[in-house]
């Protein structure tokens, strides 16, 4: 499959400074710094650069123009803590047992190092922003999992305004911490997370490695009065309020980058880890599924890759990405050896495909894997398979939608889907824990109802249980 790079008008690449996969890039500037910004439960629809009509985020869309969009770009899992363990460690997180969302004990791998631990383990200042949810006990802490510093929260939620009787009590891994040191905060917790960030610029005089991981836009429905007025009469006025929100904060971060000299020799990406949940208004459109299941919906996500004078504006990449890529790229772009690293790196480094040096897709195959449900991706066709249901081909050049199984007409190609991805599963740690019972059986029969392309009947426990009641009946 030959894919290619499309190119507007005056976005041509400076390819001299880009590194091949692991070697070392020298630039006038210095070692780059790295920002990953995260968002959470994003759709895929709702920014303007990705065809929103009704979801604004100009800050957003102006980063993005300023680099490659990635259009045919996934993450490694369809919900937020296995997902952020992959761009962390920038490996399949199936490899070390870590499938599911967290439950309180168990979190990422003491074993496992992380990209804040090659970063600075080279140097760099290393910060980690917002949404940790890879472990609540200490030891999993981000200060002890390669993190100089760390401002944000333990847990995989919390509300966005103080509360000192309830995620704010001492103690809970919902509090907004400074290097685990509690912090009050005034205000809403987007704009807080972004100052945070650019308090930890104003004091650092180090190469960079920022993991920028916002809330936003995950549930509770939460913003302020003032971002609520903008969109009086919007139907998805709580999340337009909280997206714009969120873009005023990246924006914030940005314009002290670009107001301190940083700007030109940081290397940007930018992506949600799931794609939108189904109960905070977002729109996965054109994809069909959400968060949690291996629909497009819940594993492909907006990315977009920005590094000024050396990544110029106007590009889309259509080749087969994944954020796994991440850490890759980052660590090639800063001169780190990638291939002497102590673990393997499932990544790939894009930046000589963003040069043409490289062509076609970084990645032949892609898997996913939760429980009973899993995926593989191999070129246009792309499998999913679920225990107890059965198994389902698709082909996405003609299919985005993933309507038409092909499995009767294709079944050589089903055949072969299917041993690749058993063959990865030999590499794989039988998982660790689940999320339960009933979130398991909501996971089941959600892609249930997609396999065989009817309404969903129940998204969550409660609905499950409401369903079951009124079948009794």
């Amino acid at each position: 499959m030959n894919r290619k790079m499309y190119v507007s008008l005056g976005g041509l690449l400076a390819a001299t400074t880009l590194a091949s996969q692991g070697a070392e890039v020298h630039t006038t500037e210095g070692r780059p710094n790295v920002l990953i910004i995260l968002l959470d439960d994003a759709g895929y629809n709702d920014f303007g650069f990705m065809g929103s009509k009704d979801i604004r985020s100009p800050h957003i869309d102006h980063l993005c123009a300023q680099g490659i969009q990635l259009t045919n770009a996934y993450v490694s899992a369809s919900v937020s803590g296995p997902s952020r363990a992959g761009i962390l460690s920038g490996r399949y997180q199936q490899r070390f047992g870590y499938e599911c969302n967290l439950g309180d004990t168990l979190g990422l791998d003491l074993n496992v190092q992380t990209i804040g631990d090659v970063f600075r383990q080279q140097g760099y200042a290393t910060a980690c922003i917002g949404k940790w949810h890879q472990g609540n006990a200490p030891e999993y802490h981000p200060n002890r999992r390669g993190f100089d510093y760390f401002y944000g929260f333990i847990a995989g939620g919390r509300h966005y305004f103080y509360e000192p009787d309830r995620d704010d009590k001492p103690g809970s891994v919902r509090n907004l911490q400074l290097n685990g040191v509690q912090q009050k905060f005034d205000g809403y917790l987007t704009d807080v997370l972004a100052d945070g960030a650019i308090n930890f610029l104003r004091q650092n005089d180090k190469p960079f490695m920022m993991y920028l991981a916002f809330n936003a836009v995950h549930t509770p429905l939460q913003a302020t009065e003032a971002d609520l007025a903008r969109f009086p009469n919007h139907p998805r006025r709580l999340l337009a309020a909280m997206t714009w929100a969120v873009d005023r904060a990246i924006g914030k971060v940005v314009h002290y980058l670009e107001t301190s000299g940083l700007m030109d020799n940081t290397l940007i990406f930018f992506l949600s880890d799931n794609g939108g949940a189904h109960d905070n208004q977002s729109c996965t459109y054109p994809l069909k599924g959400f968060k949690g299941n291996k629909y497009e919906g819940g594993i492909r996500v907006p990315f977009f890759v920005v590094w000024k004078n050396h990544l110029k504006e106007g590009i889309r990449f259509d080749g087969l990405t994944s954020s796994l890529d991440i850490f890759a790229t980052a660590a090639s772009a800063a001169g780190i050896q990638i291939d002497t690293l102590s673990q393997p790196l499932d990544g790939v480094n894009l930046l000589p495909y963003f040069t043409q040096e490289r062509v076609g897709d970084p990645h032949e195959k892609l898997f996913w894997r939760k429980d009973q449900m899993a995926a593989v991706r191999i070129g246009d066709y792309k499998l999913i398979r679920v225990k107890g249901v059965g198994e389902r081909l698709y082909d996405l050049s003609q299919d985005q939608q993933e309507v038409v199984d092909l499995c009767k007409q294709h079944k050589r190609q089903q055949k072969h889907l299917r041993k690749e991805l058993e063959h990865w599963e030999e590499g794989l740690v039988k998982p660790l824990w689940t999320e339960g019972t009933d979130w398991d059986k909501v996971t089941l029969e959600v892609h249930r109802d997609l396999m065989n392309n009817r309404p969903i009947r129940f998204k969550n426990p409660w609905d499950m249980k409401k369903y079951l009641k009124q079948r009794e009946k």
